[in-house]
């Protein structure tokens, strides 16, 4: 009896895990090998044909591109930016830190919903104060932030990045704050200048929590950015704002096509698969662990 007391343990976690993830991705798996748009009682299967015809659709690399772009973007917006600024808060003695704090954790309380709707004012071409403060610097042509093909994956990236940058900031500082005081005071004593206590103290003794915000920021950033692509733009213009997870919602729920948008998804995951081997495998070994 003994010997089944762990499983009888962790059997009601394993049957959630089991109904709500497992399960869901052997069906999914299965839809992606048939043919059905989700109101015709027949299923048809078609083999590899929906993984076929997936990779050879144009909207596919254009959405995969854009997801590659969305991904850079948010690195840059919030894990470089927002790691610069913790750093810049460390160094800067102010009884004013709690409310720039609070002033930069903001956004997170907000709604992706309603950050959206606050761009789509200040990204109007005519009357918003982005465009009003182009006007005055001389720039007199109208800017369309979310119709322009070349500069609607940035306006989208801006908002998400706005909603995500307090939250990473947050946790940066927390790390920041906890490096050693001895071994900075001890590189200062042998002579060391502040960028190579930056550079050999600091960022090893915090690339645990960066790693971590790196992998939230790609992750967060996937799911948050369909928001303001399903509110302001669609994917468009001319799918420029189409990434991967809004492509599959599209073909699912707009083309009713079942098969694609299952196949879809599991090329994803796929994706995400391997791109997480990798991040263990060549970056995790870099990552300073105290233990």
């Amino acid at each position: 009896m003994k010997r089944y007391l762990p499983v009888m343990f962790i059997s009601p976690a394993l049957s959630l895990l089991f109904v709500f993830i497992f399960l869901p991705i052997l069906f999914t798996i299965f839809l992606s090998f048939v043919n059905w748009n989700m109101i015709e009682p027949n299923i048809k299967f078609v083999g590899l044909k929906n993984y076929i015809n997936l990779i050879t659709e144009k909207h596919f690399w254009v959405a995969a591109y854009n997801s590659l772009l969305y991904a850079i973007i948010a690195i840059v917006l919030d894990l470089i930016l927002p790691y610069i600024t913790a750093y810049a808060i460390t160094r800067v003695k102010s009884s004013w830190h709690s409310l720039f704090k609070i002033l930069i954790f903001l956004p997170t309380t907000l709604s992706l919903a309603v950050g959206s709707i606050i761009f789509l004012w200040l990204y109007n071409p005519v009357l918003g104060p982005f465009s009003y403060f182009l006007k005055e610097i001389g720039y007199k042509t109208p800017i369309g932030f979310l119709t322009d093909y070349h500069l609607v994956i940035y306006s989208l990236s801006i908002i998400v990045g706005w909603k995500l940058f307090g939250y990473n900031v947050i946790i940066l500082l927390s790390s920041l704050l906890n490096v050693p005081v001895d071994q900075i005071n001890s590189a200062k004593i042998d002579g060391a200048t502040p960028w190579q206590i930056f550079i050999h103290i600091i960022i090893p003794q915090t690339s645990p929590t960066i790693l971590y915000a790196f992998f939230m920021t790609i992750v967060l950033n996937i799911q948050y950015i369909f928001v303001p692509i399903q509110i302001l733009t669609n994917g468009g213009p001319d799918y420029a704002s189409t990434n991967l997870v809004y492509l599959i919602y599209q073909y699912g729920f707009n083309f009713f096509r079942i098969g694609m948008s299952a196949a879809c998804s599991i090329v994803t995951l796929i994706i995400f698969i391997i791109f997480m081997i990798l991040l263990f495998k060549f970056i995790d070994k870099k990552v300073y662990y105290e233990s």
